[in-house]
């Protein structure tokens, strides 16, 4: 699965890591100094972010997507040149590129972060009488969503047009590889099986699940310095007191503790869900047999295999139910706790509407990110059920035995 795709895996993360390490560091270390000698001229600190889309040229930006692509294909050529792998510029630069699609989409997300506080603001004082808003100001904010919004929709269809084919050459190189060793593999139980199926459904839960959890990792990196910064406004929680940073504390503990709760109250799920792959390829596979041996799949056997099935299932359904009813109760939880924690901000009258708008969005992004992994959780076992019957048709290649759990 990796080595089809990815040159020399072991060796290839671990590189993967140390590189993105010494690039972060580096970057956050003596990313201005190395900035402004190259002659970009960066903002200062503390000035007030541009609203629309040139909040995407802006000096900063053009500095980092230079930096980026600089340290990707630093990264990229050693490995081209020495690996020679068929697939290298597809797995190193592609993968480069959905990260830095990926990152663009989530600055999206900030850049109509900010534009929420001067359409709140400019809401606010026309219902109030305040100040002198004007209809052709409010218009022009909507000119400038627009201009967002449609960079956002562009990015998007680009990403998910590169995304396909990417997974596509993923697949196009396990089915290459698998292929080369049908030898070996073709009296594998379900080798066809797994071949065009199992690769199918790896490539297309990948296509969805990888990008989403980039794109949560990625929305915790632009949003949490974001609510750090935002902090400033609010200077209390309820109860607490008085804290530095309330905002991003506050948004640490209730994401990490909706994680928790409802990990533990669904702890049971991803063994149930295992356990219905295996009751499932037992009957399939019963099936499978009978088709060319009339001593297999005989009714009573067949009976007995889909009991199973049906108890697996309905064990499934009972604990999806308090699974569910526990994640409602977090998610209505969720909709008033921002309120609850800003309320002594609110009365004493000490932000307006449009911070108001831009702490609530940015608290609800942060949440949704630590909460990826129990969202997916059904895509993530369905994954792993994948692999692990990918991994075990390998086995074969490498002429290591095969065990009962293998061959299910």
């Amino acid at each position: 699965m990796l080595k089809s795709f990815f040159p020399n895996p072991p060796f290839f993360f671990l590189s993967v890591v140390i590189w993105a390490g010494l690039c972060i560091g580096l970057w956050y270390g003596y990313g201005t100094d190395m900035g402004l000698a190259l002659g970009f001229a960066l903002a200062a600190e503390g000035t007030p972010p541009v609203i629309g889309p040139g909040f995407f040229i802006t000096a900063d930006f053009l500095w980092f997507y230079v930096y980026y692509w600089v340290a990707a294909i630093l990264f990229y050529i050693p490995w081209h040149l020495l690996a020679k792998h068929q697939w290298t510029t597809w797995s190193v630069l592609g993968s480069a590129l959905i990260l830095f699609l990926t990152y663009f989409s989530v600055q999206i997300s900030v850049a109509l972060n900010h534009w929420r506080r001067p359409f709140g603001d400019g809401l606010q004082n026309a219902l109030t009488g305040e100040g002198d808003v004007t209809a052709e100001y409010m218009y022009g904010l909507f000119v400038q969503f627009a201009e967002i919004a449609a960079i956002a929709m562009v990015i998007f269809a680009i990403m998910r047009f590169f995304v396909s084919h990417y997974i596509f050459r993923w697949r196009h190189a396990m089915n290459d590889y698998y292929i080369s060793h049908w030898s070996k593999l073709r009296t594998v139980e379900g080798a066809s099986q797994r071949v065009q199926e199992d690769t199918m459904r790896f490539a297309s839960i990948m296509e969805g699940l990888g990008v989403s959890f980039v794109d949560a990792i990625m929305t915790l990196v632009a949003f949490l310095p974001l609510l750090w910064t935002m902090s400033e406004y609010v200077t209390e929680l309820p109860v607490i007191g008085v804290i530095a940073q309330p905002l991003f504390y506050a948004a640490l503990f209730w994401s990490i503790f909706g994680t928790l709760f409802l990990a533990l109250v669904g702890i049971k799920l991803p063994g149930l869900q295992f356990l219905n792959q295996r009751v499932e390829a037992a009957y399939r596979k019963e099936l499978v047999y009978g088709e060319d041996n009339v001593e297999r799949a005989h009714p009573l056997t067949l009976e007995e295999l889909f009991a199973q099935v049906r108890k697996n299932y309905f064990r499934i359904y009972i604990h999806y139910t308090y699974f569910n009813l526990a994640r409602s109760l977090y998610a209505n939880a969720d909709n008033i706790f921002t309120y609850v924690i800003l309320m002594p901000t609110i009365v004493s009258g000490t932000i307006t509407y449009g911070i108001l708008q831009q702490i609530l969005t940015a608290f609800g992004q942060v949440s949704n990110s630590f909460q990826y992994l129990i969202s997916a959780w059904p895509t993530i076992v369905e994954l792993l059920s994948v692999y692990k019957r990918l991994q075990s048709f390998e086995r074969a290649i490498e002429e290591k035995p095969l065990t009962g759990l293998d061959e299910a």
